[in-house]
This record gives C-alpha cells, structure tokens and sequence, in this order.
C-alpha cells in the first residue's frame, strides 16, 4: 500500500511539472510573438514614412498585451526588455547595433517598463479578484445546496449521509462520516461514500480510541491511519467526524480546506436542530403523559373522596354502637382503618397533583409553630395512640409565615412515615429551633427505626418511589407522602432533607421555612 501511495505521488508530481512547463512555454510563445508582430508593423510604418514614435508606440502596445494576457509581472517586465532593445536594434540609427544617438532610448525604455509593471499590477489584480470571485461564488452554491438538502434531511443517519455526498463531491473523494449517538457515544459503523451514487457502511474497528485521540480537539483534525479526522461539535458535545482520506486531505488547497469547515459547521447545525427537535418532543410527549396522569389521578381521586368519607362515617357509627366485646367490633375498626388509610392516599394524591400543576393556592398567614405541631400529632395519636411522640419547641412564641394546612400535612406524612418504620416502644420526637444564620425555622422529625437503606437515600423525594425494606405488617406505600412534603416545603421556599442518624439507629428528616417572607410571595 505504501509503495502503490509513493507511485500516486511521483506521478502526480511529474503531471503538476509537465502542466507548469506548458504554461510557461505558452507564455514565452505570447511575449514573443507580439513582439514579432510589433516589429513587422514597425517594418511597415518605416516604409510607410511614418515617424519613430508611432513604431515606439506599437512596441508599447505589445507590452501592454504582454501583461494582459500573462500572469504576474515577470512576462510583462521581460516584454518590455525586449521591446526597447527591438527598438533599439531595429528602428533607430545606426540600425542592426545596441546603440543610441540620443537619450530617447533610455526614455523609451523607462516608459515601457513602468508600463508594464502597471498593466501586470492591475491584470493580476483583476485577474485574482475574478478568480475569488468565482471562488466564493462556488462556495455560496455549494453551501446553499447543501443546507437546502439538510433541511430535508429526516434523521442525523440522513444528515451525515447528505454531508458525506457534498464533501466527497467537492473534494472528489471518498468521504466518510461517523456518527454520534444521544449520549455522545460513536457508532460502531460508519457511512463512506464510494461512487456518485452510492454508499456504504463500514466498521470502525476501535471506535473509542477515535473518540480519545479526538477529544481534546476543539479546532483543526487529527492525522489517524487511513483518515484525516474533522470533528463536527454542536453546542454541547461532539455530533460526529468528518473523515477525509490521507491522500486527499494531504493536497487540498485553502479554498477547498476554508469549504471543508464550511460543510462541517452547516453540518453541526443541522445535527443539533435536529437533536433539540427530537428533544423537544420528548419534552412534550413527558408533559403531555403527566397532564394525563395527574387528570386521572384527579378523576380518580374525586371520585374515591365520598364513599370513602361515607365508609369511614358509618364504620365510626356502628364502632360506637358496639361493644369492644363484640366479635363485630374488629372488624369495624379493620373497616374503618383501611377507609382512613385510602382516604389519606386520596388527599395525597389530589395534593400532590395540584402542587405539580400550580393549582394550589398557598394561603400564607403568620402561625405558631406550636399550634401547627400540636395540631399534626393529635391527629397522628389519634390513629395511632399506641405510640408516644416527644415535642421540643422553642420557649418564646415562635411564629412562622406558612400555609398552615400544607405544613400540617408535611408533619403528619413524616410522623406517619416514622410510626411505619419504627416500634412502639421506641422514640419518635418532634422538634422545632430557630436559626438565626439562615432566619429560618427548622423542623425535624426524628425516629429510632432502622434507617434509610444507601440506595433509597437519592431517590427518597422522588414521586413514585417505595422504599426496597419490606414490612410484613405495614402496607406498602406507593411512593407520594415524600413527595408531597418536598413539593409542599419547596413552594414556602424551604428545603427539606433526609439522613441516617449519627447517634444511633434511626432516620431524621428535616425541613426549613424561611421567617421573613416579601409581601408579594405572601399573596
């Protein structure tokens, strides 16, 4: 493969030689025969009678051409070189000798010069200019092409595949493109074109050490075994390379290089459009399924709220108009518990989604904290009066602006949580400080149970999830008491944690609720 590369490149070079040679020799062929025809029309003029001058102007007038139809100054400059001795040699006395009797030679060839240098200057300029000209013309095309046809494009597989055509058409070779999944990862194939019409896949034999070798690149290419590599970046991470062959790459020329970053970067763009789309309706197919479900749950929930309030007033009923003797009397204390654990799912749940819909009107007002503690454990006691619940609170009156309802739930869904986790005999305090670094109050609710397992400890506030401990005599729960504290505290603009303590068994959740609230937030 090595010796087939070297014999591309020898030939190569001696076409570029034998091309230079016949330019050359075509513009000696130019200089030279406009002069041939200045001098038979000085030839002429001279029999004609006609002055010096006008055979001196023809001369001029050769140079002028010279310069116009050559490149650069060095044809120019030999034209008129050659123009004074001609002049000099022919048409001025003694004839046929490189010699003056005036100074009008001097002049003669002074002006020549200085008129070619001219013509050459403004030629080349004109002739440059035009050259760049159609430069940025081909480019412009060729840009407006390819964005028009990644417009159309319904995949990035179909992007790259577009990018790997124009490229390839315009550097004419076999370009390649690799592409980069959702989560930055390089594909394990990659698209290569290898005629006008068609295109392969091949395999990328390690697609990881690519990705290392590129990843420090934020500009330019990297040199790999077979492909000079163009990393196409989008506003977050890599999209995909643009794979050039070694041979190509080593002979584009900066109109064809300033092209490549051009494809690349309208390539980049069109891949990222099309991963913010494809986000974008991933975002709203998740909003449109959690309107879904929060409509359900409301439906659901709504629809639950009456019987279960009529199931729990008549167990109440009958409970009170039995013995505790009574065979019966089990089983209306069984019915009444299970109606008041659904009507508690149900109020969690009809909670949850108005906090997530921004339907719950918070209704601030200053409340003491003791009132709303005293208030949740009684509530807890009532259910479960078995277990006794310890209450530290400040001495001074401490008041906070709250939403006194809401927090009164968060405390009952974390006492509730810890008379589930923990025995009766064991501790469950309640307390409540002051911090004046913060100006907040913190709540802490604190229990001797076995803890929070490491795995739940991250997801513990998420909606939805269930603890992975089992407890044979509790019902499971189903993930939404948590929840509903987290979103509850975070709209009073607290925060709310939860940890193992450090003095022995248990868990501690702790929830803050800033003292001073701007009059605007309080509406």
């Amino acid at each position: 493969m090595k010796h087939v590369s070297k014999s591309v490149r020898e030939y190569v070079t001696v076409i570029k030689r034998d091309m230079q040679i016949k330019v050359i020799a075509g513009r000696a062929g130019i200089t030279i025969g406009l002069l041939i025809a200045a001098s038979a029309v000085g030839y002429l003029f001279r029999t004609m009678g006609l002055p010096e001058t006008d055979t001196a102007i023809v001369y001029l007038l050769a140079v002028l051409l010279t310069a116009r139809f050559t490149n650069g100054y060095v044809f120019g400059f030999l034209a008129s070189l050659l123009a004074a001795f001609f002049f000099n040699y022919l048409f001025m006395e003694p004839y046929f000798t490189f010699s003056a009797n005036t100074h009008s030679y001097l002049i003669t060839f002074i002006i020549m010069l200085i008129t070619a240098l001219i013509t050459s200057t403004l030629t080349t300029h004109a002739r440059h200019n035009a050259i760049k000209a159609r430069e940025k013309e081909a480019e412009t095309k060729a840009l407006y092409t390819l964005t028009n046809r990644l417009m159309d494009a319904a995949d990035i597989h179909d992007i790259a595949g577009i990018a790997t055509s124009t490229i390839s058409e315009m550097l004419g070779s076999n370009v390649g493109c690799l592409c980069f999944d959702e989560n930055g990862k390089p594909e394990q194939t990659f698209i290569q074109q290898i005629s006008p019409k068609k295109q392969i896949r091949r395999e990328i034999p390690d697609a990881d050490a690519l990705v290392h070798r590129i990843g420090g690149l934020r500009t330019g290419y990297d040199i790999g075994t077979e492909f000079y590599e163009w990393p196409i970046y989008g506003r977050e991470m890599m999209l995909g390379i643009i794979r050039v062959p070694k041979e190509v790459a080593r002979a584009i020329n900066a109109s064809q290089t300033r092209m490549l970053h051009a494809m690349v970067e309208s390539t980049a763009l069109a891949m990222d459009r099309f991963r913010a789309t494809q986000q974008r309706q991933k975002s709203n197919e998740v909003i449109v399924q959690e309107r879904y479900r929060g409509n359900l749950l409301r439906a659901i929930s709504h629809d639950l709220r009456t019987p279960l309030a009529g199931i729990m007033g008549t167990a109440e009923m009958v409970m009170n108009m039995t013995a505790k003797d009574d065979r019966r009397y089990p089983l209306m204390t069984a019915i009444y518990k299970d109606a008041d654990w659904l009507h508690s799912l149900v109020e969690n749940i009809l909670s949850l989604t108005r906090l997530q819909d921004g339907k719950l009107v918070l209704h601030k007002q200053q409340e003491a904290v003791e009132e709303v503690v005293g208030a949740a454990i009684r509530h807890v006691s009532r259910h479960h009066p078995e277990y006794e619940i310890t209450v530290k609170v400040p001495e001074e009156l401490l008041v906070v602006s709250m939403d006194a309802k809401l927090i009164g739930q968060v405390l009952i869904n974390l006492l509730g949580n810890a008379v589930k986790h923990t025995k009766p005999q064991d501790e469950i305090s309640v307390s409540v400080t002051k911090d004046a670094d913060t100006n907040c109050a913190v709540f802490s609710v604190c229990d001797r149970g076995e803890g929070i397992a490491a795995d739940d400890l991250p997801n513990i506030f998420q909606m939805f999830y269930t603890s992975k401990i089992k407890h044979s005599n509790e019902r499971p729960g189903i993930g939404l008491g948590l929840a509903i504290c987290d979103a509850a505290v975070k709209a009073h603009g607290g925060s709310i944690t939860a940890c193992n303590r450090t003095d022995g068994p248990g868990a501690a959740f702790t929830f803050t609720l800033p003292l001073e609230v701007n009059d605007y937030e309080s509406e």
